[in-house]
């Protein structure tokens, strides 16, 4: 992709403050007039515990659904375990099937709240992870939204082999892991 050199005097545009990335948490909770958050905290705990405000969509007791303050479009939702996982790995294995379940729930009403064609769900683990606790994305999904499919580029395997031996790689970590 060739780039074009800038021909006038202009600043570059400033990128946009998100608020919800781990580097702005304590001026998040200072625009809510709280405490800075210590390194055990986050902005998803501090929404979860009611001292940032967050638009609930659901909550039980291990569970909380919220909008998304920065949305792929309306009704994106963000579930969270009320407890603190940076990532899914770390989840205890008896939340796993409940957070999927209550996901499973979301993703029916957000769909049916919006009239949505489908969603897409998503768990970034680490890269990507604009806050670190672990939430599942359910987007509601319409044909010809702009979004392409997955977001990033695809990369082949150089040949057969190749991918045997990412197969079997894998395939020998897991049973480690069992």
């Amino acid at each position: 992709m060739l780039r074009r050199r800038r021909t006038n005097n202009r600043a570059p545009r400033p990128e946009p403050v998100i608020l919800d990335a781990p580097s702005q948490v304590g001026s998040v909770f200072s625009m809510f007039g709280l405490p800075r958050m210590t390194d055990q905290d986050c902005i998803f705990c501090g929404i979860i515990a009611g001292k940032i405000p967050g638009a609930r969509v659901y909550e039980d007791g291990d569970f909380v659904g919220f909008l998304d303050a920065h949305p792929l479009f309306p009704g994106h939702v963000l579930l969270c375990p009320r407890e603190h996982y940076t990532t899914f790995t770390d989840v205890p294995a008896d939340l796993v099937g409940p957070m999927f379940l209550k996901g499973q729930l979301l993703t029916k009403a957000v769909g049916a709240a919006l009239q949505a064609e489908g969603t897409f769900l998503a768990i970034n683990n680490t890269v990507s992870q604009t806050v670190p606790h672990l939430h599942l994305h359910i987007v509601p999904r319409r044909r010809g939204d702009g979004l392409r499919g997955f977001f990033w580029p695809r990369n082949k395997y150089a040949d057969s082999k190749a991918m045997e031996t990412v197969r079997a790689s894998i395939e020998r970590e897991a049973k480690k892991l069992m």
